[in-house]
């Protein structure tokens, strides 16, 4: 699988050519998917070593959610490989996605909190899903983890009693409480408003640091890769465009990326992520 990612991604950065099997926990080799007559991923390939963090940017509509989903076994690609600390997930039954999904799991651009269930219950309900633990360190897991994303305190609450940044803070720290290898961030800054997109996007980059884990997330802010990232994929009309570091899209002549980036610098001071 290395070599041929290799190949093809040698063109987009010069890193892939350092790139070992054992060094990648997530692969794309070759994916393709379609609705019906659109295109939405063709030929997509990238990786992620273990411990980094991609950034997946593009314009609406290129794929780039799509390609979660396809990782999280939500959606079935066409053709290509998938794989997941060297496992070939494509073809993966339920069963065998859920133990996929006990190792990668997803902060949704809404939280997908559970709306019965109150913050501590949302965060509570994958350690009991997975058992082992006493209800007393269940609890002491949760007041912890609630305390790591910055919303100590609201264990009570409802997730209607919630803003969307602090749903998006729970939905963090739930995903987290399932202790996972890596976690995937659908646009973890959109929809909320920039005070919060800078905390949001500070969490995320915090527990990078402390927690070391792999991660992609998807977003259309390069402000946020520009933070985040130890490698971007740049898809464009359902093809990977550019593959490599943060530095190497900005000195890039291409003109897609360097008028994706002139739309990027249009963004008001206000709203940037710093």
């Amino acid at each position: 699988m290395a070599a041929s990612l290799q190949n093809d991604l040698s063109s987009c950065s010069a890193q892939a050519l350092q790139v070992h099997e054992n060094d990648v926990f997530i692969a794309f080799d070759h994916v393709s998917k379609s609705f019906d007559s659109q295109q939405v991923l063709d030929d997509v390939s990238f990786f992620v070593k273990q411990g980094e963090t991609l950034c997946i940017l593009g314009r609406s509509g290129v794929g780039k959610s799509v390609s979660l989903q396809i990782l999280m076994g939500f959606l079935t690609a066409d053709s290509g490989r998938v794989t997941v600390a060297g496992e070939d997930i494509c073809g993966y039954s339920e069963s065998k996605m859920q133990q996929i999904r006990q190792r990668v799991t997803m902060v949704f651009q809404n939280g997908a909190l559970f709306d019965s269930l109150s913050v501590g219950e949302n965060v509570a309900f994958p350690m009991r899903e997975r058992g082992g633990l006493e209800e007393l360190e269940i609890q002491q897991h949760v007041t912890h983890l609630l305390d790591l994303v910055g919303v100590s305190g609201m264990e009570n609450l409802m997730p209607s009693d919630l803003s969307t940044g602090m749903k998006r803070s729970v939905a963090i720290a739930r995903a987290l409480a399932a202790r996972p290898e890596a976690v995937l961030f659908d646009e973890p800054t959109t929809m909320v408003d920039p005070i919060m997109a800078h905390r949001v996007t500070n969490l995320i980059q915090r527990l990078q640091n402390q927690l070391h884990l792999t991660s992609i997330v998807v977003t259309h802010d390069m402000q946020v890769a520009k933070k985040l990232a130890d490698r971007v994929v740049f898809l464009h009309e359902a093809k990977v465009h550019f593959f490599g570091t943060v530095s190497e899209m900005e000195q890039s002549a291409d003109p897609v990326l360097r008028r994706f980036l002139e739309l990027d610098a249009l963004i008001l001071p206000s709203l940037r992520v710093s």
